[in-house]
């Protein structure tokens, strides 16, 4: 018997997910990656993982920057999308960051909230341990995670939004330690039901996951500028791991 998908392989293969999420900034993108290769003092045609990867804006960017770059994603559509792009030293690979990782980098970058998607918080750990063993000596690890105190402080219960004819109904809940989000999408007289779950992880959380993998927290930003984080006022948590 087929394994049922879990959310985010059914969610985020989807066209619906793509459009609702439209208004990303690629400009937002572009300023973080500049600010946090600068702050690394990564040198050109250095190895970087951005994983997942999306359709691979982040790894594309970081490319024209001059880095040897891979981008991986459980997506088949995404890795689909971003394999256009592909040329000497940017490639784009499926893969489940679950799995242990293929070759070795200078820098591994998780971004945009993409961490803590997992029942069971020992995949966390897991997943860093992953990262760890494809690190070259000297390396970086980036989580970029959002700021817990923050989202629930400014966590509205219920949001309805059209765009490109499609009408999306968002109902937002914390519950049993997860961030929950419901979309219900109708479209052409159809209706379509997704769901999107992170786990309620702060500070305290990941550094003990940190600790648990074997990794070292060496620096802690709270926005795409690299200041300071602050739980009761920054936009993201970013953790800088060695």
């Amino acid at each position: 018997m087929q394994k049922e998908k879990e959310w985010f392989e059914h969610w985020f293969d989807t066209p619906f997910y793509h459009i609702l999420y439209d208004y990303r900034n690629d400009d937002e993108a572009r300023h973080f990656m500049t600010n946090l290769v600068d702050h690394l003092k990564l040198a050109k045609n250095d190895k970087i993982l951005d994983l997942p990867c999306g359709k691979g804006r982040h790894a594309i960017f970081l490319h024209e920057k001059g880095f040897n770059t891979t981008g991986a994603d459980l997506s088949e559509n995404s890795i689909k999308y971003a394999k256009q792009f592909e040329k000497a030293g940017l490639n784009f690979d499926i893969h489940d960051m679950r799995n242990p990782l293929k070759g070795s980098y200078d820098a591994i970058f998780n971004l945009f909230t993409s961490f803590g998607y997992f029942n069971q918080e020992t995949t966390n750990i897991k997943i860093l341990k992953n990262f760890k063993n494809a690190l070259r000596p000297g390396g970086h690890i980036v989580i970029d995670f959002l700021n817990l105190e923050k989202v629930i402080e400014n966590l509205v219960p219920e949001q309805h939004i059209s765009k490109k004819g499609i009408d999306f109904t968002i109902r937002k809940n914390v519950s049993d330690n997860f961030i929950i989000k419901k979309i219900i999408v109708k479209h052409k007289q159809e209706v379509h039901h997704y769901i999107e779950k992170v786990q309620a992880l702060d500070l305290d959380k990941m550094k003990l996951f940190t600790k648990a993998a074997g990794l070292e927290i060496q620096e802690i930003f709270g926005d795409y500028d690299l200041n300071p984080f602050n739980k009761s006022h920054s936009e993201r948590l970013i953790l800088l791991m060695k």
